[in-house]
Formats: C-alpha cells, sequence, structure tokens
C-alpha cells in the first residue's frame, strides 16, 4: 500500500470513529445530566402523563403524552407527504419536460429554506382558519373512527394534531421529493429505452423499472423527513395548543406538546439543574427515538436492496 492511501485510510477511519464517538458521548453526556431529576422524580418516568418540574423539591413528569403526541404528529405528516412527495418526484423526472421540471424543482427545493417560525405562523394564522370548516366536518361526520373523534381540543381551537400534521407535511415535502426526484433520475438509462422498445406505456416504465430501481432510495427520503418531523419545535411549538385536565387519547383533534415543542417552550425553568434534568431526561428519549427510526430505515433499505 502506497503511503498516500494509507494516510487517507487512516484519516477515513479516524473520522467515523469519532463521529461514533462523539455520538456516544452525547448519549452519555444527556443521560449523566438527566439522571439527578429522574432520582428526584415522584412518579414513572415511562408512563405517566403529566408534567410538573416547576418544584425540584417535588417534581412529577412523564414522556407518555410527549411521545404519543410526537408520533402522532409525525406519522399525520410522513402519511400525507409520502405519496405527494412521489408524485412530484415522478411528474420532474418522468414526464414534465425539461424547461418546466428545472424551475419546478428549484420551487420545490426552496421550500426547505424557508424557517420554521414562518411555517409556524402561517400554519396558527392563515391554513388553520382556511381548513377550519374542513376539520369541524370531518371531525362532525367521522366523529364515530375514533383517530377522528372528538379531541380535548375543539377544531375550532385550530390548535390540534390535524393541522400540525399537514403544516409538517408540507415542511418535510421538500426533503422526501428532492432526494426521491435524485434517485429517480438515475434509474439506468437501458432498462427505461428497453421497456419501451418492448411497448411498455409510460406508467408501465415507472411501475417496471423507475419504482423498483429508486424504491429503496423513496424510503431512505421518506425516513430522513420521519426524522425531520420528529425533531421539529418551533412549529409545531406555536400550532399546537396545550390542552388542560385530559390526556392524549390518539384523536387528531387531541392537542399536546411534542418532545422539542415541550422542551423549547419551557426553557425558563433551566436555571435550576434538577428541573433542567427532566427536559435533558426527555431529550434523551428523543435522542433514543431517533435511533430507533435511524436502524429501522436502514433495515427497510437493505431488504429493499435484496
Amino acid at each position: 500500500m502506497r503511503p498516500g492511501d494509507r494516510i487517507f485510510q487512516n484519516l477515513t477511519t479516524g473520522a467515523g470513529i469519532f463521529v461514533v464517538a462523539l455520538i456516544g458521548l452525547i448519549g452519555l453526556f444527556l443521560l449523566i445530566q438527566a439522571i439527578p431529576a429522574l432520582r428526584a422524580n415522584k412518579v414513572n418516568f415511562l408512563t405517566n402523563h403529566g408534567w410538573s418540574t416547576n418544584d425540584p423539591a417535588n417534581m412529577a413528569f412523564g414522556i407518555l403524552d410527549l411521545l404519543e403526541v410526537t408520533v402522532a404528529t409525525s406519522l399525520v405528516a410522513l402519511v400525507i407527504a409520502m405519496p405527494v412527495s412521489l408524485g412530484i418526484a415522478l411528474f420532474l423526472t418522468q414526464y414534465a419536460p425539461a424547461r418546466l421540471a428545472r424551475p419546478f424543482a428549484y420551487v420545490i427545493d426552496l421550500l426547505a429554506a424557508v424557517p420554521s417560525i414562518i411555517f409556524g405562523l402561517w400554519g396558527i394564522l392563515v391554513f388553520a382558519p382556511a381548513i377550519e370548516p374542513f376539520s369541524q366536518w370531518v371531525n362532525d361526520t367521522f366523529s364515530w373512527f375514533p383517530l377522528l373523534a372528538p379531541g380535548n381540543v375543539a377544531p375550532s381551537v385550530r390548535g390540534t394534531i390535524f393541522t400540525a400534521g399537514i403544516v409538517l407535511a408540507v415542511m418535510i415535502l421538500p426533503i422526501i421529493t428532492s432526494l426521491s426526484r435524485e434517485v429517480f433520475e438515475r434509474t439506468p438509462t437501458p432498462h427505461i429505452e428497453g421497456a419501451l422498445a418492448l411497448g411498455a406505456t409510460r406508467w408501465e416504465v415507472i411501475r417496471t423499472t423507475v419504482l423498483p430501481f429508486g424504491k429503496a432510495g423513496y424510503v431512505g427520503a421518506s425516513m430522513l423527513g420521519l426524522g425531520r418531523a420528529l425533531g421539529e419545535t418551533i412549529a409545531l411549538a406555536v400550532i399546537l395548543l396545550i390542552p388542560q385536565g385530559r390526556n392524549f387519547d390518539w384523536s387528531l383533534f387531541d392537542g399536546g406538546s411534542t418532545f422539542a415543542s415541550k422542551i423549547a417552550a419551557n426553557y425558563s425553568e433551566f436555571n435550576n439543574e434538577t428541573s433542567a434534568g427532566a427536559y435533558i431526561a426527555a431529550g434523551l428519549v428523543l435522542f433514543v427515538l431517533t435511533f430507533v427510526v435511524n436502524f429501522a430505515a436502514r433495515s427497510i433499505i437493505g431488504q429493499k436492496g435484496d
């Protein structure tokens, strides 16, 4: 092995080890900072719904509601964004002429540069009032279905998971669309030309060549969007209304807080180490949750690749 190759190999190996070690140190830091608060906690951290950390001597906090609201808003966003992103990516790569596809793609990509606070303000001040009649109709018509049953926030109040999930879908749409488009564009040209030569229609070409080639990348892009949704902070803090007296009950018309929005909305309590430790413990759970999502994504992509 040449000296230059050996040096490059050592540098790349060291970079990989450094990243893994850095992630491990972050997790260790969060765990160490969270232990005092967990010891002072009067209730079960994993199964309790309430959150009371104002008095460091009598703290009672649990992450069950935070976990459920985080998962619910992210799944709503993913269910909406995935098919829309797939349709846009296929349109831009397979149907749209180049003179239209390029500027249209730029516009989609620009959505990723819009700050979260802008999405939050647009969501609560513009989108929520506009969608209020539809939300009320859905709630009244399909109240027999548990996910659409009346929640702890009335649709007229607007700060529901239903509204937040749609706004979050718009936020993750550029990420999924951009990565999916890049994958679909790399479908081997001989495969497409061969399918067309055999008499396949445009849709049959997409179904038999483009989608099989790009499905792993599409799943990976969706999981990256899910990771963005799980960690979204300011927009959800602005939109979601925190209910009083009723816990989250898996209705899209519930309100609540996600891990990130809860931490951001209560930064004033960070002047006390014990109270801050409760929020660090919640952050640790979110940290682990993102690892679980990434592990699941890698497993799915591996299976798709096989």
